[in-house]
């Protein structure tokens, strides 16, 4: 999947993503870098938090999933609004 293209798609992205998480974007940003994805997957179900878990685990499922044509979709629609 492609990287945004700027600081203001990031933040647009952050911004959409952490409100649908209850968490600030520079909180989202925060984890994210860090790594550590508690906060974000504690509003999921434990099983598809398990597979979250699963998917970051293996790289080559990772990328599979984030260059799969519902991940491309997901970053249009909330990188366009």
């Amino acid at each position: 999947m492609e990287k945004p293209k700027n600081s203001a798609q990031l933040q647009a992205m952050l911004e959409v993503v952490g409100k649908k998480l209850g968490m600030s974007p520079d909180a989202l940003r925060q984890e994210l870098e860090a790594g550590k994805f508690d906060k974000a997957i504690a509003g999921l179900n434990q099983q598809d938090a398990a597979k979250f878990q699963q998917v970051l685990a293996n790289p080559q499922k990772l990328n599979q999933m984030m260059n799969s044509r519902q991940a491309k979709a997901l970053y249009d629609k909330l990188t366009r609004g």
